[in-house]
């Protein structure tokens, strides 16, 4: 078995990809990149047939294919956490296993890094083919991680990127349960180049992100990467507290002056209600960080690996 270090890693998350994951593999392949290419596949948990497909493509490629077989269902981020802790090129290239994201684009991705000495690149489109669910969520994500992360304004954090060998090593470090992988990376660095690509519609299948799968993926953005929530709750507090001194002053006022009690019971009854909502709310932020600090206690994996196939070196297969 060829054992040389590979220059390209591409990390693909398979979910129910059995249409695609070999054809895209093939592309991959025969690309001119691939001449020190290590291709990772990560199975998130597909009910598909895509696992013997992976399979057959570790038997097929020996040399080139590394196949991780999850245990269950983790996620995307988790699976391409997976997928970079056995990725060992000079570069790793994160994509889709849906042909969204060009193959042939691979080669100009990892050119661009190493010209430009970027930690990572990541790639923009002139016009994104995702459902329009996802363009909203995706629109959503970019201003809360422009808010949260500090993000600059003018990037798209898209899930087709290529990263650094040291920036793999930064975010690998990480062994939280709950990973956002632009959140690891804007974490570490701004050495951020861009490429413009073409964005494609999907091959086959649907896009495996639901609605609860976005907004758990948002309240990871939230409460694992920033403690700006908490921020904004301790503020509103402060407004709500200073809100009710004036309305007890206005009613201490009212009762000097008219020597009657205060009308408005209706306002009363509304502010009770608005102002107990708030403080659920922020009930519910700040126990949205003790459960994830539980889980963190209690050493909940990041992933955990069934099985590996194909070119493998030394790696943990518990994070």
């Amino acid at each position: 078995m060829n054992t040389a270090r590979p220059e390209i890693s591409i990390v693909i998350p398979v979910y129910n990809a059995e249409a695609t994951i070999a054809r895209l593999v093939g592309t991959l392949l025969a690309e001119p990149a691939a001449r020190r290419l290590q291709v990772v596949l990560v199975n998130d948990g597909s009910r598909d047939g895509s696992h013997q497909v992976c399979l057959d493509l570790c038997r097929d490629h020996p040399d080139t294919v590394t196949y991780l077989n999850l245990a269950k269902n983790f996620g995307e981020h988790n699976a391409v956490m997976a997928g970079l802790n056995h990725a060992r090129g000079d570069y790793a290239v994160i994509m889709d296993d849906d042909f969204q994201n060009p193959p042939e684009e691979v080669g100009r991705l990892v050119a661009a890094a190493r010209d430009g000495g970027f930690d990572v690149v990541y790639t923009s489109f002139p016009e994104k083919r995702h459902d329009w669910h996802r363009n909203i969520g995706s629109a959503f994500n970019d201003r809360v991680a422009t808010w949260l992360l500090g993000k600059p304004r003018d990037l798209y954090l898209s899930s087709f990127k290529c990263l650094s060998r040291f920036l793999v090593e930064t975010v690998t470090a990480y062994k939280g349960p709950a990973p956002y992988v632009d959140g690891l990376i804007l974490r570490a660095t701004r050495n951020i180049g861009v490429i413009e690509v073409e964005h494609r519609e999907r091959a086959a299948g649907q896009s495996g992100y639901t609605l609860r799968k976005l907004i758990r993926l948002w309240l990871t953005m939230f409460v694992n990467f920033s403690v700006m929530p908490l921020r904004l709750s301790a503020i509103l507090g402060l407004c709500i507290s200073g809100f009710g001194l004036l309305m007890g002053v206005w009613s201490f006022l009212e009762k000097i002056f008219s020597n009657a009690l205060p009308k408005g019971w209706p306002m009363l009854y509304i502010t009770m209600v608005i102002f107990s909502g708030i403080q659920l709310v922020m009930l519910g932020v700040l126990g949205e960080y003790v459960g994830r600090v539980l889980l963190e206690i209690n050493r909940t994996p990041q992933f955990v690996v069934r099985e590996t196939h194909g070119f493998v070196e030394d790696a943990d297969e518990r994070a």
